[in-house]
């Protein structure tokens, strides 16, 4: 059977799911995004008067999902280390990909011990974000 995971430093899932699962010596992470965990806001994003979004950052997005996606390993008892395969989507990869990029080389500087990842270019995502990470991690027995 599997180990649901559910971790009080990360945002609450936006379903019915728990944040990450554990299987044996593997861990995988349910789709995480970038909004914050004690206020549920989506970091970067700007609004109108009428709630209307208006423009996003990505750079703050994508290090507020890594920041989310690193609390729902440690509550699993993983580490950022741990990460062995990441499915990244992004909701505009022309305007995104390039700095996207640069931040995931900020935080996996060595190509030799960085996760293996794929990244998609999609239309939209569940709540108005521009990005989310789907991880798989390798834990200790």
């Amino acid at each position: 059977m599997a180990d649901a995971i559910r971790a009080a430093s990360a945002p609450r899932p936006v379903g019915s799911y728990p944040h990450a699962r554990r299987v044996g010596s593997q861990l995988f992470l349910s789709g995480i995004g970038p909004r914050d965990p004690a206020t549920n806001a989506i970091r970067g994003n700007v609004h109108d008067a009428d709630g209307r979004l208006l423009s996003y950052d990505i750079d703050a997005q994508t290090r507020a999902t890594f920041a989310n996606v690193r609390a729902v390993l440690e509550a699993s008892g993983a580490r950022w280390e741990d990460l062995v395969d990441v499915t990244v989507y992004l909701t505009d990869m022309a305007a995104d990909f390039q700095r996207y990029n640069a931040v995931w080389a900020e935080f996996f500087p060595d190509i030799d011990t960085a996760p293996c990842r794929t990244t998609l270019g999609i239309s939209a995502l569940p709540t108005p974000i521009a990005i989310e990470l789907k991880c798989i991690a390798a834990l200790e027995e």
